[in-house]
Order: structure tokens, then sequence, then C-alpha cells
């Protein structure tokens, strides 16, 4: 199995949905950083990654998987390109400022040590936080970086293999850039604050859980 679709849109950008939405179109299993819950080893893969990406191993951190969405590989959207050059890409966006609202309420509202040595902060501070320098809560350095990735997605990524993406735009624009049928079922739309807050309720993920950094 080869990837067929590469996700760089940062979390919390519609991300899950469009794994859901990918599926729903016959394009899954789709990785998404919460497979890495799922599988122990997968944050020592990804932390590897990140120290050496031309020494990832890309066959086995996928395997089983023919698309991939959000954290921890939207990092690697140019590797991952390179090494599937049949791979379409899609750009997730929204608003920066609602984007920024939406991580403090979730992904970002824990700190995470420089020392830290679980397996799976170790990996999120490695792969997403030093994107921003570790600087989470400041709204204008976190908000340049989301909006300097977008723009060097669009300036590294072909046209014609780049589909810049809002959720709310619906099936038309992924069906068409996919070339395939639209489907006669709602657009999914998932994992709001609020359901995030219940994941987090029910045990996970691993860095919002009880007596993890906050």
């Amino acid at each position: 199995m080869t990837l067929k679709v590469i996700g760089a849109g940062f979390g919390r950008t519609g991300t899950m949905s469009l794994k859901l939405a990918l599926e729903a179109l016959g394009l899954g299993p789709c990785y998404h950083m919460i497979e890495v819950f799922k599988n122990p080893a997968a944050p020592d893969w990804w932390y590897e990654a990140a120290l050496d990406p031309a020494r990832a191993d890309w066959a086995k951190i996928f395997a089983g998987y023919s698309a991939t969405v959000d954290w921890p590989s939207a990092t690697f959207y140019r590797e991952l390109a390179a090494a599937y050059p049949e791979a379409k890409v899609i750009l997730t966006e929204r608003d920066p400022d609602d984007w920024f609202e939406s991580t403090q309420a979730t992904i970002f509202k824990n700190d995470i040590p420089a020392d830290v040595e679980a397996p799976f902060l170790r990996m999120l501070r490695k792969v997403i936080y030093e994107l921003f320098d570790v600087r989470m809560h400041d709204r204008d350095h976190v908000i340049s970086v989301y909006l300097a990735h977008n723009r060097t997605v669009r300036e590294t990524i072909p046209a014609d293999r780049l589909l810049v993406y809002r959720v709310s735009d619906g099936w038309a624009p992924l069906c068409g850039f996919l070339g395939v049928a639209v489907p006669d079922t709602s657009m999914p739309k998932v994992n709001s604050r609020e359901e995030f807050a219940a994941m987090v309720a029910a045990g996970g993920p691993p860095h919002m859980r009880a007596g993890e950094p906050a």
C-alpha cells in the first residue's frame, strides 16, 4: 500500500473531518494523530524522523495506510511529497484567529518541559512544539508560524498537485480534486472543542490526561 493523499495542514484545521471524509471516499485507512495514540512504537518512529528525516522509514510508519492528515505527518509534508510523487496534497486551512483559539483550548493547552522522557510527549515537543519555538501561547508568533507554513506549502507543492481546502467548502472541491464522485451523505464535521474535551475526559490524548504537564 502506498500513500495517495498527503495532508499538509496543521492540526485543528479540520483534519479529523478530512480523515473521515477520505475514508468515506474509499481513500483510507487514513493516518492521523489518533493512530499514534494506538501504537506504542509510533512516538519513537516520529521522534527519530524529526532528528533525521532523510532516514525516516515511511513504509514502516504508514504500513496499512493509503492517506495521512494532521500532525505528526504534516510536519514532513515535503519529505512525504518527494517519497510519494504520485500522491496528491491537501492543505486544510481555517481563519487564523479561530485556529489559534482552538489550539489553546485543546492541543496546545498544556506545556511540555524540555526534559520530558515520556515518548509521546517527547515526540510532540520535537515534531510540533519546536515548529513554534515552544512559544505555544504567544498569539502573534504562533499565528505567524501558521501563516508562513501555509504560504510555504503553496510555494512548494505544484498547483496541479495541491488543493487548498476548508472543510466548510464541502464535498465538491475535495471530490473534484480527487477525481471521485460526490457522496449523497453530509460532509463529516467532527472533533469540536467539546468533543476534544470529552476525549480527554475519557483518557486521551496522553498529553492532556490528568497528571500530565499543565
